[in-house]
Parts: structure tokens; C-alpha cells; sequence
């Protein structure tokens, strides 16, 4: 089921790659908040700093919607994991925009559950017609699923 999922995600990434879009790369930071220390799961979370870097693809919706998939290779210290983010980007003006979404994610080697979907919400600030600025923090839903305040600049081609 998980798996089956993910490959639609990665299916509708793809289409929207094709279909009339707007396709850029993406990067920066990730602030990353643990919930666990080493099989405790008690309530002093532990940070590390990571970075990320990947593909979008943005196309519209009508005039103030427009669909925002994503493909981000996270790195924190050891720990990778795939994101796959599928946003409704919702257009408060012209250069400010809201994100929020499912977000589906494949992680390397995390203990025996590799599949999680986690939620997104962002911000995104267009400085010109071809670069931006972008916050999001993401949610996980179980004990051993980190949250995660990403902080970067994107850029269409």
C-alpha cells in the first residue's frame, strides 16, 4: 500500500513535469526537530541542521491556485530520506504565496518502516519572475518521524 502511494506520487510528478508547467531546482537548509533520543521517546528533542536540494514543477490551477509538486533529496548528518510534496499553492498577491499539502517521503535506512506521509505547510516569496524564496515546515504524524522547518531560494529555468 505504501509503496503503491508513493508511485503515485512519483507518477503525478512526472506528469506534471510534461504538462504545461513551469519547472525549476530548489535548495537550502532544513532545521530538523527529533522527537526521540536513542529509543526514549521523551520530550527533549534534539536539532540538527541538514540541507536539501531537488526539482519542482508548478502549473495552474485558475488565477489564484496552482498545483506545486516537488522531488527534495534531504541530508541530515547520516540520516537521507526522499520528499515527495504535492502543494495547492494558493496565490495571496502577485509575489506572496501559501503551500500546503500531503508530503510523501522514502527514508534510507530509517529502522523498518522507510515509508512515511507527513503534511506541509510553506511560504513562498517571489523576488523576480524566475527567483524565489520559500519557507515550508513539515509534520510528522508518528513518534519517530522528525519535523522539519526548511529555509531556501528556487529558481525557475
Amino acid at each position: 500500500m505504501k509503496k503503491s502511494i508513493l508511485l503515485f506520487g512519483l507518477i503525478c510528478f512526472s506528469y506534471c513535469l510534461t504538462a504545461q508547467s513551469e519547472f525549476g531546482i530548489k535548495g537550502g537548509l532544513n532545521f530538523t526537530f527529533f522527537k526521540v533520543t536513542e529509543g526514549d521517546f521523551g520530550t527533549n528533542p534534539d536539532t540538527e541542521v541538514g540541507y536539501y536540494a531537488g526539482l519542482f514543477s508548478d502549473f495552474s490551477i485558475n488565477d489564484n491556485f496552482r498545483l506545486q509538486p516537488e522531488l527534495i533529496y534531504i541530508g541530515i548528518n547520516d540520516f537521507k530520506f526522499l520528499n515527495a510534496p504535492i502543494y495547492l499553492k494558493y496565490n495571496i498577491n502577485s509575489d506572496l504565496h501559501i503551500l500546503v499539502g500531503p508530503s510523501l517521503n522514502y527514508f534510507f535506512d530509517f529502522f523498518s518502516n522507510n515509508f512515511k506521509v507527513r503534511a506541509d505547510l510553506g511560504l513562498g516569496y517571489d523576488l523576480s519572475d524566475n527567483l524565489n524564496l520559500h519557507m515550508k515546515y513539515t509534520i510528522g504524524f508518528e513518534e519517530l518521524s522528525p519535523n522539519i522547518i526548511f529555509l531556501g531560494i528556487g529558481y525557475k529555468l
